[in-house]
């Protein structure tokens, strides 16, 4: 008989679905036992789908194809559900949590604390790299861990400089890990795999697609004690993800730099509607200790 985790690995595979169903599922049917004793036309009905969309799923439901594609990824990455032990209790206090993770690397990481997810724009400025070296130096020789999304620019300098430091950095990916993007970070998310933990949401054949990347942020934020913004132009799509980090109680931090660079000119911006304006380490640190280790990780 196959598991709740087991049956929760297939449905987060099946089509015609999302994770606002599949939460209405558990909520209905939490042991995922009358699910299967439904038509297509009751599944319609009593989650709200179109007809089209259940008849989809009840197709995939009842088709054995995917427990293969499912074994065989089994072998190769770690798989956590929201149903698992070592799931990280960070991450079931936000809004609309993963519901099945898939790993590469150190799964241990997972339960790391304190961490710090560092990001910003993917056309940094000549001293992007100098302003992560400073601020997060200090973090990484206290055993912080560094979180990112291995996007070009600002996050692929935060792992690079987190592992040559020897220290601990997770990437959450938007799209399967047989399609890494960008394709000039495959060695990067090589290192990472070997001294550090990959995430990704989706299953490891499904490519990136524009939509995941807001929805990853949400995993990178709630990963996180805090969020800091090296830098980020007006516009920036960074600026999704510190909306994520406000939205889940999290801590904000933005590094100021020259009025004459537009990569900074969303740091400032952001510091002018609250985020902490970050010019030291400690201004990290003492947050972690006034706030992180009495209220965040309990």
């Amino acid at each position: 008989m196959q598991s709740i985790r087991d049956k929760l690995i297939y449905l987060h595979r099946c089509r015609g679905i999302t994770r606002r169903i599949i939460r209405k599922i558990l909520f209905h049917d939490p042991k995922l036992h009358q699910l299967y004793l439904l038509s297509s036309s009751q599944i319609s009905q009593l989650y709200k789908l179109p007809i089209k969309n259940a008849a989809l799923f009840y197709k995939d439901l009842h088709n054995n194809y995917l427990t293969e594609q499912i074994k065989y990824d089994r072998e190769i990455y770690s798989i956590i559900t929201i149903v698992d032990e070592d799931y990280p209790p960070v991450l079931k206090t936000i809004k609309d949590p993963p519901i099945v993770l898939y790993g590469a690397g150190n799964r241990s990481l997972l339960s790391h604390v304190p961490s710090l997810s560092v990001i910003g724009t993917r056309d940094p400025s000549n001293e992007a790299m100098t302003k992560i070296k400073y601020l997060t130096n200090p973090l990484l020789d206290k055993n912080w861990l560094i979180v990112s999304g291995m996007a070009k620019g600002i996050d692929s300098y935060a792992h690079i400089h987190a592992l040559k430091n020897e220290g601990n950095t997770i990437a959450v990916l938007g799209g399967g890990f047989e399609h890494i993007y960008p394709k000039q970070n495959t060695a990067l998310f090589k290192q990472i795999v070997e001294k550090g933990l990959v995430l990704s949401e989706y299953p490891p054949d499904i490519p990136p697609k524009k939509h995941h990347f807001p929805e990853r942020n949400r995993i990178i934020s709630g990963l996180s004690f805090g969020t800091l913004v090296i830098e980020a132009t007006e516009k920036s799509g960074t600026l999704i993800t510190v909306d994520q980090a406000l939205d889940q109680g999290r801590e904000v931090y933005a590094a100021p730099g020259s009025l004459m660079v537009p990569q900074t000119k969303g740091c400032h911006r952001m510091i002018q509607d609250g985020a902490k304006l970050t010019m030291d380490p400690d201004d990290i640190l003492e947050d972690w200790k006034s706030i992180g280790r009495n209220l965040f990780y309990v």
